[in-house]
């Protein structure tokens, strides 16, 4: 399918045999070179523009695709069967760069937080398509919630801590309210100033009301977000669904160890704040964090139920990758937060650029 672009960023919706999907395009329509752009929970591609504005006129040049996942944005809120993990959201993906006729070009791809997760799932799926794939503070290869040590091991049999049920239902109600006030750390302003950045960082109130909008935009529900609950006898009382994204992102369903067998092996590079809440190996949303901090009642200890070590996870993954012949960048940011192509954008180009010049 042909479509136009321009350094001027531009939006439209795409239908392609599973999907209805918004996708925010900048660049040449015409380049050799194609960033995929991929968000993450509860926001949109709304979270690339900037970047896709700083990059549009580059050397070489470069087509920016950024679309909304199913559920997110402006795209069909279509049903996440989470006993798939994430493929439904890399089949999307993979359908979508056909429909678009770009998976002969020089793809690159780039993934926020869930996205990062999503990313690593293309890798596995497809890994003869991609130069170079950038993680930007994605989540565990095991998920978020329910694991312990290195390896990912479950805390319980029924993964109890982890899926829909992590979510706040103050947050979801206030997600369904439509709530755009700064009077509640649970609303939505409340989330992205206190979970999204460093402490040391403030957001202008354009990018602030952008991160607001689009997780107001979320598709809430069983099929959707957060997704369903199942009861558990093991702390803290509920294990992952078999719908919705959350449950999605829960080791029961989602192990992607897979990456380190790959062939080829793209660079990786991933890029991750020191000071991040959500994705760390003491979340503040994570269960066995919360209960490390004292906010979740009846915690069993961490004999029993630890923090979950995303990071480590991650880290022991990437580094098995590497071994196998990959090859790995890793760059941990003090002062960043959960956010690092937002909060640090200068430093983050830079090192996107230098990935994609030694990738060509």
């Amino acid at each position: 399918m042909a479509f136009e672009g321009s350094s001027t960023l531009t939006a439209r919706a795409i239908s392609s045999a599973r999907l209805r999907q918004f996708v925010r395009f900048a660049g040449d329509a015409d380049a050799e070179e194609v960033v995929l752009l991929v968000h993450g929970n509860i926001t949109s591609g709304r979270c690339w523009e900037p970047l896709m504005r700083a990059l549009a006129e580059d050397e070489p040049r470069r087509l920016l695709v950024a679309p909304d996942l199913r559920g997110y944005g402006a795209s069909e809120t279509a049903p996440v069967d989470a006993t798939r993990g994430l493929r439904d959201f890399s089949d999307d993906l993979l359908e979508l760069l056909e429909t678009l006729g770009l998976t002969t070009r020089r793809l690159h791809a780039v993934g926020w937080s869930l996205g990062g997760n999503v990313v690593m799932r293309l890798l596995i799926e497809r890994p003869t398509l991609w130069r170079s794939v950038t993680l930007v503070a994605p989540g565990s290869p095991f998920g978020f919630g329910g694991t312990r040590g290195v390896d990912g091991a479950p805390c319980n049999e029924d993964f109890a801590g982890s899926g829909a049920g992590v979510t706040n239902r103050a947050f979801v109600e206030s997600l369904r309210r439509g709530d755009r006030s700064d009077t509640s750390p649970r609303a939505p302003r409340g989330a992205v100033r206190g979970l999204l950045f460093a402490r040391s960082f403030q957001a202008s109130q354009a990018l602030e009301d952008a991160l607001v909008d689009a997780m107001l935009e979320t598709s809430l529900g069983d099929d959707n977000y957060p997704g369903d609950i199942a009861p558990s006898p093991n702390w803290p009382g509920f294990a992952p669904g078999a719908r919705g994204v959350n449950n999605a992102m829960s080791a029961k369903y989602l192990d992607q160890t897979g990456i380190v067998a790959i062939e080829p092996k793209p660079p990786i590079l991933w890029i991750h704040g020191l000071e991040d809440l959500i994705v760390s190996d003491d979340s503040l949303a994570e269960p066995g964090g919360q209960g490390a901090r004292g906010i979740a009642a009846g915690w069993p200890g961490a004999d029993v139920y630890p923090p979950q070590p995303m990071v480590t996870q991650l880290r022991g993954v990437l580094r098995r990758y590497e071994a196998a012949g990959g090859e790995l960048r890793e760059e941990a940011w003090a002062r960043c937060g959960h956010s690092p192509h937002l909060e640090r954008p200068r430093e983050f180009l830079e090192l996107l650029r230098g990935l994609w010049a030694s990738a060509r």
